[in-house]
């Protein structure tokens, strides 16, 4: 890895299913100090807290995070981040990784390598990570964001929608026929971006594509750029996004019971 990469954690208080998601207690810790510890522990930089919500800034500051305010009126997290990266001045080709807030089992070694697969790419000014599908049912949640790439790693489309379309089952029904419908990759939302890139992505317009599938990352392949994307080297462990995720969180970490499996070679 050339210069040290910063990882900035976007983080906002409203949430439909899980309102003040951030804040809510795992283990004896809000959600969001779970987060920033597994980060900073793989970053040579601080993490940065994201944030536009001052309960939130009070809870960071209070386990020694670095926190940047930003504007209320960002429409997404890269947004966000764009503000944090323009106020600190950083340079275009600093590389800035994007961490959800709400990955609380997120291993570092996940962090460490979307930084690196953006670095060995200079086609790329996004990458990302992926991980097989292995239950049917995963194939056709909207929840579930599928991925396909071509033959050097870089992303063609990202959708809620099984992709690729097995012709020959989906058409007869026959979705149960598991493992014939091999082939489903699902798409982990953590990103690394080229700084410049990101200044640049707040200027472009907003696309329907994104609209419709509300995948931001479909913008940036509207517009031309390229996304870089490589299977994960070590499973992502479970993000909290429901009341039954938030309960398995607080199993896993109360027990220190989440470790992630042996890393395979990055592609």
């Amino acid at each position: 890895m050339g210069a040290p990469f910063m990882v900035v954690i976007p983080a906002r208080y409203a949430s439909t299913r899980l309102p003040g998601k951030p804040l809510l207690d795992i283990a004896g810790k809000p959600m969001i100090q779970h987060v920033w510890e597994r980060v900073r522990a793989c970053s040579e930089r601080p993490p940065v807290i994201a944030t536009d919500d001052t309960r939130i800034e009070a809870a960071a500051r209070a386990f020694g995070a670095d926190v940047h305010m930003t504007a209320a009126t960002h429409g997404s997290g890269t947004d966000r981040i764009a503000e944090v990266v323009g106020n600190l001045r950083e340079p275009e080709d600093s590389i800035i990784v994007n961490v959800q807030g709400d990955e609380p089992l997120l291993p570092g070694a996940l962090v460490m390598q979307v930084a690196q697969l953006l670095e060995g790419d200079p086609a790329a000014v996004m990458a990302t990570l992926s991980e097989p599908i292995t239950e049917a049912r995963d194939v056709f949640d909207p929840n579930v964001v599928k991925v396909v790439s071509d033959r050097d790693g870089h992303a063609l489309y990202f959708s809620r929608a099984p992709i690729p379309w097995n012709r020959d089952d989906f058409r007869t029904g026959e979705a149960s026929r598991w493992p014939s419908a091999q082939g489903y990759h699902r798409h982990l939302g953590i990103y690394a971006y080229r700084a410049g890139f990101l200044r640049t992505f707040t200027t472009l317009p907003p696309v329907r594509l994104e609209k419709t599938e509300a995948l931001e990352q479909l913008r940036a392949l509207y517009y031309g750029y390229r996304i870089r994307v490589a299977e994960a080297c070590v499973p992502s462990g479970p993000g909290v996004d429901t009341p039954a995720d938030l309960e398995r969180a607080r199993v896993l970490l109360a027990a220190h019971d989440w470790q992630p499996g042996p890393a395979s070679p990055a592609s």
